[in-house]
């Protein structure tokens, strides 16, 4: 079992940025994959962002590109989501993901099987 516990919401005005970070419990933080989702009032969670096992490959939703970077940090059991120039459109529920049975696809929710209990992030126009 992996335990993921988000941190970093908060409140932003637009062009602002956060850092959010998802601090994973178990030794085996390095074998799988994560990923970063989002969940807006009256939407479905929505794929962000997907970083491989040692970080050299990262993916993300055509929304935040170049906005947003995805990192890890395997010695300290941590991904992080830097996101920057954000929008009003941004404000969500943020969640961390993992993907401990990992199937090659990275940009649906059934690709990952343990989650967080997500972060909120709020911008102002």
């Amino acid at each position: 079992q992996v335990h993921l516990i988000e941190s970093g919401g908060g409140l932003v005005q637009a062009g602002g940025s956060l850092r959010l970070s998802c601090a994973a419990s178990g030794r085996t933080f390095r074998s799988y994959p994560m990923a970063w989702f989002r969940q807006a009032p009256g939407k479905e969670r929505e794929f962000v962002a997907h970083i491989s096992t040692n970080g050299g490959s990262t993916y993300y939703a055509d929304s935040v590109k170049g906005r947003f970077t995805i990192s890890r940090d395997n010695a300290k059991n941590t991904v992080y989501l830097q996101m920057n120039s954000l929008k009003p459109e941004d404000t969500a529920v943020y969640y961390c993901a993992a993907a401990l049975l990992y199937s090659g696809s990275y940009y649906n929710t059934a690709d990952y099987d343990h989650w967080g209990q997500g972060t909120q992030v709020t911008v102002s126009s």
